[in-house]
């Protein structure tokens, strides 16, 4: 009688599986291959809408290649003669939070625009939605300047309800828009 744990019968599953993950990772790739410039355009749509949301002046506006960020946080500026748009990336409740600041030449905010998220929906995602809920709570930013935080910190900032996390991520984003804006002059 043959049993089942003998080296070849071992040998047979391990190859059995490593054959079939290859191929999965194969066909992945393919698929990634296929959308990832379809991707690209739409996520490029996406912050020349969120460029559009927080500059007035987004047409005469150029990115620039150099810039300061101490945050880490920082991934792309663009200036124009009404200000800067500052694109960030702070990590919210349920990961990164890719967002457009605008920010004047005099340093106050001139809207917040939420590019793509992956928050909680009806809790975090508020911050992202066009309600009027999540439209108060981007719209508090403009004309704020200097550090901000939520009010639970100590701050003037208000939480989105039940959303403290994603709240306080996007005021850092603001943040770190700020101090980028501010040593550009």
């Amino acid at each position: 009688m043959k049993t089942k744990n003998t080296p070849l019968f071992i040998a047979r599953l391990a190859l059995t599986l490593f054959v079939i993950c290859a191929v999965v990772a194969i066909l992945l790739a393919l698929v990634n291959q296929v959308t990832a410039p379809r991707i690209e355009t739409i996520n490029a749509e996406k912050a020349t809408k969120a460029l559009t949301a927080v500059l007035s002046d987004a047409d005469q506006a150029t990115k620039l290649d150099d810039f300061q960020d101490d945050t880490g946080m920082v991934r792309a500026v663009y200036a124009s003669p009404s200000g800067y748009a500052i694109e960030v990336t702070p990590t919210g409740f349920g990961g990164t939070i890719d967002m457009m600041v605008g920010v004047s030449k005099d340093g106050k905010v001139l809207g917040v625009s939420i590019i793509s998220h992956s928050e909680t929906p009806n809790l975090g995602a508020v911050a992202a939605s066009s309600n009027s809920k999540g439209q108060a709570f981007r719209e508090q930013f403009i004309g704020l300047s200097g550090a901000l935080a939520v009010s639970k910190d100590g701050g003037s900032v208000d939480a989105i309800t039940s959303a403290t996390i994603t709240s306080r991520a996007v005021t850092s984003g603001v943040n770190a828009a700020l101090e980028c804006a501010g040593k550009l002059g």
